[in-house]
């Protein structure tokens, strides 16, 4: 019975084009559809229904992990539709699980709108290209593009380290390996030592998320290596400092050179919902390391970062105000997702003021432009 269910779950969220489906004791099962959540039309769930639900897609040494641990993470296939990543978890002693959609299809750099400069920078023989955001933002997708762009045109050794394995690569003209923190590596910066030992042209790694990792990360770089790495963290300048402040303050001088050297770019992105339709359209910001941001990098002037992109939007680079803004003009998203995934909302809001003013979400910004005069960002 539960296999049956959470076939039909996972057929209705393909069907639906949804991204995510969120299964919790008290609610029927629940879809995530271009950003919104979207209950579906049946049954409210209870704690024998999640737990059998759980049971039927779950590994046992999963459970195990979930007994122990109170959560635990896996990936599984769903017939040629694509793959799941599931996160199993506890809540008020009950099962609850949220199962993201991988589709089996890559999407180009085109699809996708990622800027220019890409396809050349996935050619790079070494450096280091970080994909940063927050959680749900895209940029597992945006990765396994280029993955998969250097796979079907260039002759190299790939290796990608994630926790779990989410898109799968066949071999193309690359030779490719993929594998998983937890199950083929203890971990992230187990892997990224490793790695080097295992004739490398490419190394992906799914999160810097300790020091150990960061620095075995920029250390591949070093070395000759083209590494892609994910953040989350919002934007370029935010980027650069969160890994320079992610080491002792007697390390960060020798760090910033390395970076200044090793860093080749940072795309930052965040999905908004498309205006009036469905599915999702991905803002950018993109900072292509020139030899001007090297030295700002280097001289600890991260703060004059953000100007420089600006001033630099002839080489591709631009930031997500930008780009945000751009999206808002040729209609592709809302005023009220302008604002809101802005970094300068009061800068937005008065800009759509003065070039759209018959947009009717105007109407709907009041009690926004009050909480902002009282912020005083007005």
């Amino acid at each position: 019975m539960a296999t049956i269910q959470i076939d039909r779950l996972l057929d209705a969220c393909i069907r639906m084009g949804g991204s995510d489906i969120h299964i919790v004791v008290g609610r029927p099962p629940t879809l995530r559809i271009s950003g919104s959540l979207k209950s579906l039309d049946t049954k409210v769930l209870d704690s024998e229904d999640t737990t059998a639900l759980m049971k039927s897609i779950t590994p046992e040494k999963n459970q195990q992990q979930l007994q122990e641990d109170g959560s635990c993470d896996f990936g599984f296939a769903f017939g040629d539709y694509g793959r799941f990543r599931v996160a199993v978890f506890r809540q008020k002693s009950n099962i609850s699980m949220v199962l993201r959609l991988i589709p089996s299809k890559f999407l180009s750099f085109d699809q996708i709108g990622l800027p220019g400069p890409t396809a050349s920078l996935c050619r790079r023989p070494r450096g280091l290209f970080l994909v940063t955001g927050p959680t749900g933002s895209g940029k597992t997708t945006t990765l396994a593009s280029m993955i998969n762009y250097i796979n079907e045109n260039l002759d190299t050794h790939i290796i990608t380290v994630e926790e779990p394995i989410e898109y799968y690569h066949d071999h193309k003209r690359a030779v490719i390996n993929q594998r998983e923190v937890g199950l083929d590596v203890p971990t992230f910066a187990e892997a990224l030592k490793r790695s080097l030992r295992q004739d490398p042209d490419v190394i992906l790694v799914g999160e810097l998320r300790d020091l150990d990792t960061i620095e075995a990360a920029i250390s591949a770089a070093e070395t000759g290596h083209l590494v892609f790495g994910t953040l989350h963290t919002t934007g370029c300048q935010g980027t650069v400092n969160r890994i320079i402040d992610a080491f002792p303050t007697n390390q960060q001088e020798m760090i910033r050179v390395q970076l200044s050297t090793n860093l080749i770019a940072v795309l930052s992105q965040t999905l908004c919902p498309v205006k009036n339709a469905k599915g999702r359209v991905a803002a950018y910001e993109f900072m292509l390391v020139t030899p001007a941001i090297s030295n700002l990098i280097r001289e600890n002037k991260t703060y004059r970062i953000e100007s420089t992109i600006q001033t630099c939007r002839n080489l591709g680079m631009r930031l997500l105000d930008d780009h945000l803004w751009e999206l808002y003009q040729k209609g592709q998203i809302s005023l009220m997702e302008l604002v809101d995934k802005s970094r300068n909302p009061a800068e937005m809001l008065k800009k759509a003021r003065e070039n759209f003013p018959k947009d009717p979400d105007h109407a709907k910004m009041g009690p926004i432009i009050g909480e902002m005069q009282a912020l005083g960002q007005t």
